[in-house]
């Protein structure tokens, strides 16, 4: 699979070329019993600069900007009153992180992850995803957007129980009309990332929690997105299985240069991140590990 390189689009026929082989494969060692060998893959291309009007506070050195959410401000009307769910969120993201937001349920977190997708717009404030300012995009370029350089997980893995493990993550290639054959081989190539190759026959009943939550995680990344955007992944996990599907994001992510912002509760999650942030009644603020 090419990271960082657009799948072909079209009738579901057509092929924008021959088929590129992925690279080699080297151990996957995460934190505990081994599990099967994850490959490298290559750095994404660099991504278009930001616009100068884009003020925002300085990205990792070395790595490149993706994400700038300045001053956002959310809220509803709820009755006859108004519920603030984000306060003036501030948030900048590069290339390559693990990024992890903490915060009870109702902090706002999910509302983050909406409004930085493109799902929901803010009250005030602007995003920015890839040097494009959401609020410039229709519905419809938002969805291509999200389709092509945005990838999600959720708390719960949302299989289809009657599609093979390989046929689960080859969904977002159908929905992207990619080519039969190439969608084959990169679904096989991401089940192979998170150390799934040999099951990719199996349906989700007989696979595990934790190999369910690493198909939900290929199907995230088989379009080879630039960002993926995980709310509470670990959630129905017990506390080894979410370590080490924390470590597999770790990992995809500083092999492959694809970000990871990670909603949790998961205490275990700050140790794994490249940044930490806590978010209490819609105010984020940086968090200690």
């Amino acid at each position: 699979m090419q990271w960082g390189t657009p799948q072909s689009q079209g009738d579901g026929n057509r092929s924008d070329g021959p088929y590129q082989p992925y690279q080699p494969y080297e151990p996957y060692e995460p934190h505990g019993p081994s599990y099967e060998e994850i490959p490298t893959a290559p750095v994404l291309p660099a991504m278009p600069a930001m616009p100068a009007t884009q003020a925002a506070p300085a990205t990792p050195v070395g790595s490149k900007l993706l994400l700038v959410a300045q001053d956002v401000v959310k809220q509803y009307k709820v009755g006859g009153g108004t519920v603030t769910a984000l306060r003036h969120v501030t948030l900048t993201v590069g290339e390559g992180r693990i990024v992890a937001i903490r915060g009870r349920s109702g902090a706002g977190k999910t509302t983050l992850l909406n409004i930085i997708a493109g799902l929901d717009s803010p009250t005030s404030g602007h995003v920015a995803l890839f040097g494009r300012d959401l609020a410039t995009l229709n519905e419809r370029k938002r969805t291509e957007l999200r389709r092509h350089d945005l990838g999600f997980v959720f708390q719960a893995a949302h299989l289809n129980p009657v599609l093979t493990a390989r046929e689960n993550v080859e969904v977002p290639l159908r929905l992207a009309r990619t080519a039969r054959k190439e969608r084959e081989g990169r679904s096989h190539e991401a089940l192979a990332l998170v150390g799934l190759a040999e099951r990719e026959k199996h349906r989700p009943p007989e696979l595990s929690g934790g190999e369910q939550q690493r198909v939900a995680i290929a199907r995230a990344l088989v379009h080879a997105p630039r960002i993926v955007l995980a709310d509470e992944p670990t959630g129905n996990l017990d506390s080894h299985t979410g370590l080490a599907i924390l470590d597999l994001m770790r990992r995809v992510a500083h092999r492959a240069g694809i970000t990871f912002i990670v909603t949790t509760h998961d205490p275990q999650a700050s140790q794994m991140a490249d940044e930490v942030y806590d978010i209490s009644d819609g105010v984020l603020s940086p968090g200690q590990r």
